[in-house]
């Protein structure tokens, strides 16, 4: 009997439960923080030809938007005569996976009664792959760390050994690492499972119809959603702080009908360091930009992205060529977000939100012993802290919130399990939020110090510390952040550098824009981020006219 929609309706929900125990076996198997704490990872199904149908919640656009190309790129290097049951392949390939060495992607094929019938794939983000560390000083993508090409992890169920040993070799966390690896393998097997068991259940023998009905659905559904934005040309510019000179992001949005394009001519060139970013990671944080504003109830898969048509110069920042360094693009690339929906504003005001902290202030530290420490052993810590979100046409901008990434932040407890620091503060920023009729999030300031033996280096990788986050519509810009020492001493906000045991780093975030005229804000609002203190007196006086 062939499916009816309702039939595939009902399937599609269940495949969203299949990708979703996926994810979660990912999560608590995984040996990184970044991934069992934070959730800096993806996971979901594709179908023979690569196409991914459905993801899972848990994860980042940047990971599953990326790699709803990366597996079409698997499918080809390995070759569907190459591809067996019990299969694994991997890689990291910044331009063939999820755009940095840090991020590895594994595939697994699933096969029913002997056929192939589709693919599993998941992300995770690792602790460490070797290199100069998770930073943006190398020159080149070759000083950043191992990359593994698209390749076997598992043949017929055979673990590869000697790419173990040469990971093993590469990297200073070698046990969390390669742990990483085996836990994205075990993560596809858990949804093979979970797939096999609905597979027969529905008495269905192969994906072919079921992907074809949901993708074809979400493009049309897509379509008609850009249909209903006004036709035009809509152009807008955004200055980021770069590395050592700063880049302008530019984009042209054409909207003509069903049909999105956007294009990123006039952005800036790639830069010497670390801060460049594949054009497949600028896809993908462009899409979902597009995509939460304009059609966001439409399922997430290779229809519903197919639409957006996304391009940028090969040889600028968002679109860096092999063998640009590229270990840091998470930054430029959160920013895009930002970039594509300030034009969108013009063409649908009152819909997307004012500029946020958007950039993840990530933090990379290698602890080693000092003076006192002889004899301690070498650790790696990762943490992931977020700023403000910019304020919305309806609500106020969210505080220390992940956006676009969407992953969470580590607990302090579970950051100085891992590694010999003590994080003294992490609290909100007073007055950070950008005031308006909508005020902006509010940032985050953190003190982490190296604990007694300890000296640390750590790789700063921020944003929005010259260039801060800009209102919409009258709303006043976000808090800038900042990077010093407790003591004052300011540091940089890009490359690595040292603190010392008895110093305190201080990490000030910045905060979102504010949304509409200040002017235009309900004193009672006022009043009751004054007594929060989320605002200071100063600023409900200068900003608001309001005294108490």
């Amino acid at each position: 009997m062939t499916p009816t929609a309702i039939d595939y309706q009902i399937m599609w929900n269940r495949l969203i439960a299949v990708v979703e125990e996926q994810a979660t076996t990912l999560i608590r198997t995984a040996f990184s923080t970044s991934v069992r704490e934070a959730g800096d990872l993806s996971a979901g199904l594709f179908d023979r030809q690569g196409r991914m149908m459905a993801q899972a919640v848990t994860g980042t656009p940047g990971h599953v938007n990326a790699m709803a190309e990366s597996v079409t790129h698997f499918v080809r290097e390995i070759g569907p005569q190459n591809i067996f049951e019990g299969d694994v392949f991997i890689t990291n390939d910044p331009w063939m996976g999820t755009g940095h060495l840090h991020d590895i992607t594994v595939v697994s094929p699933s096969f029913r009664d002997g056929q192939h019938i589709g693919f599993f794939a998941c992300t995770a983000h690792v602790v460490d792959i070797g290199g100069r560390g998770f930073g943006p000083d190398a020159g080149e993508v070759y000083e950043e760390g191992l990359l593994i090409p698209i390749m076997k992890f598992a043949e017929r169920g055979t673990v590869a050994r000697d790419l173990i040993r040469l990971v093993r070799a590469n990297v200073r966390e070698p046990d969390q690492v390669v742990g990483d690896m085996y836990s994205l393998a075990a993560c596809n097997e858990a949804g093979d499972r979970r797939l096999q068991a609905m597979m027969g259940e529905f008495g269905i023998a192969d994906l072919d119809g079921l992907s074809d009905f949901i993708i074809e659905t979400s493009r049309k559904a897509t379509h008609a959603a850009i249909a209903k934005v006004p036709d035009g040309t809509f152009r807008h510019t955004m200055q980021v702080d770069g590395y050592d000179d700063p880049a302008l992001m530019a984009v042209r949005l054409d909207i003509e009908g069903d049909t999105l394009r956007a294009d990123f001519d006039g952005t800036s060139g790639m830069s010497r360091f670390g801060v460049n970013c594949p054009e497949v990671y600028t896809r993908a944080y462009a899409c979902y930009g597009l995509k939460c504003a304009i059609a966001p109830q439409v399922p997430n898969n290779s229809g519903s992205l197919e639409p957006f048509v996304i391009t940028a110069p090969e040889g600028c920042i968002l679109a860096a060529k092999r063998p640009a360094p590229v270990s840091v693009r998470h930054v430029l690339g959160h920013l895009v977000p930002d970039v594509v929906l300030g034009a969108l504003h013009q063409a649908l005001p009152n819909t997307v939100p004012a500029e946020g902290a958007s950039a993840l202030w990530n933090i990379q530290i290698s602890a080693r012993p000092g003076d006192q420490g002889s004899g301690l052993p070498n650790r790696e810590v990762l943490m992931f802290n977020s700023g403000g979100t910019g304020a919305r046409p309806a609500f106020d901008g969210l505080s220390a919130t992940a956006f676009p990434s969407g992953v969470s932040t580590m607990s302090v407890e579970a950051t100085e399990h891992v590694g010999p620091v003590t994080v003294w503060r992490k609290d909100l920023r007073e007055g950070s939020g950008g005031a308006g009729a909508l005020r902006g999030g509010l940032g985050q300031i953190i003190e982490i110090e190296p604990r007694e033996g300890y000296d640390f280096y750590f790789n700063a990788m921020f944003d929005r510390v010259d260039n801060p986050a800009r209102g919409r519509d009258g709303g006043g810009e976000g808090a800038a952040g900042r990077v010093e020492l407790a003591d004052g001493t300011r540091l940089r906000s890009k490359g690595r550098q040292l603190v010392k045991n008895g110093q305190r780093l201080r990490l000030s975030l910045p905060g979102g824009g504010g949304y509409g005229a200040p002017e235009g804000r309900d004193p009672a609002l006022v009043a009751a981020d004054l007594r929060a203190g989320l605002i200071t007196p100063e600023q409900a006086k200068q900003d608001y006219g309001y005294e108490e």
